[in-house]
């Protein structure tokens, strides 16, 4: 992943990404460095050079909510990403924990079962397909495997031509990857699906790096399966209770649409949602 701490890659990337411009300063000759310097963002949050190099390196393990607010103010950053900042800073005791993030509730699984019309698949926090019901399995038949959605996104062949919007698909997964990272930087499967899209991925690595953040949105998708064609969906993301590190997605299309079709011709008789993700790897 880094050499570095997970606070001080987000800071540091986060500085590299602002111009001077960005943030009300003057620009003065040539810059050694890309972005801001560690000197002009300790300027703008009201804090000495010394404090905010040694958080950047890690050397500053606990600074106050105030001095957060102030870096995060600084770095211009939004809403989503302050949040991540703060929860970087968590010590491993002040996170939560839920249930193991690969079980998946049998209430849920019926539920998902009774939905015949309706793609609908559980995610983990490093966007494992924990499972999946019939219609869902069936939307993601062109893959070699339905298991990870980032390695749908960039591993498998099919992914480019099934988003038909690939590079905002890349990025919101690897910000949703990233936003999961916060939550629980020391989990051993996120650092592990990393590792092997870094390896297999220039672009996984490239966004990667940007340290963006983003939770999954509600904006449309533009799909095209190998059997059914073009299907432009809309969907939602639930948090699950009782396990708070699982998403249920959930896929929908207009009613009397020709998306709306397609998914009648690919569905199957109902079965028992399958467990995809708990063993899989990438």
């Amino acid at each position: 992943m880094s050499n570095g701490t997970p606070l001080g890659d987000f800071l540091r990337a986060r500085r590299e990404a602002l111009k001077p411009q960005d943030v009300g300063l003057p620009e003065y000759g040539r810059r050694r460095v890309p972005g801001l310097r560690r000197e002009e963002v300790a300027l703008l949050a009201g804090v000495s050079s010394d404090y905010y190099i040694r958080l950047e390196q890690g050397r500053e393990n606990s600074p106050s909510p105030q001095v957060l607010e102030a870096v995060a103010q600084a770095l211009k950053l939004d809403a989503e990403s302050a949040d991540h900042l703060n929860r970087l800073c968590l010590a491993p005791s002040q996170r939560p924990h839920g249930r193991s993030e690969a079980e998946v509730s049998a209430q849920l699984l019926q539920l998902m079962d009774g939905w015949e019309h309706t793609p609908a698949f559980v995610l983990g926090p490093a966007l494992d397909i924990l499972a999946g019901n019939s219609l869902a399995t069936a939307l993601h038949s062109g893959f070699d495997a339905f298991d990870n959605l980032a390695r749908n996104v960039f591993v498998d062949p099919a992914g480019r031509e099934f988003y038909q919007e690939w590079e905002r698909a890349a990025h919101s997964c690897v910000a949703e990857l990233r936003a999961a990272y916060g939550h629980d930087p020391e989990s051993a499967r996120i650092a592990e699906v990393v590792a092997e899209l870094s390896d297999a991925s220039e672009e996984f690595t490239a966004l990667w790096q940007l340290h963006d953040v983003k939770s999954k949105s509600q904006e449309g998708k533009h799909l095209k399966h190998p059997d059914v064609g073009d299907l432009h969906i809309a969907f939602a993301a639930f948090t699950v209770n009782g396990a708070p590190h699982q998403q249920l997605v959930v896929y929908q299309a207009e009613p009397a649409s020709p998306t709306a079709a397609a998914f009648e011709a690919l569905r199957a008789p109902a079965t028992e949602p399958k467990k995809a993700g708990a063993t899989a790897h990438l």
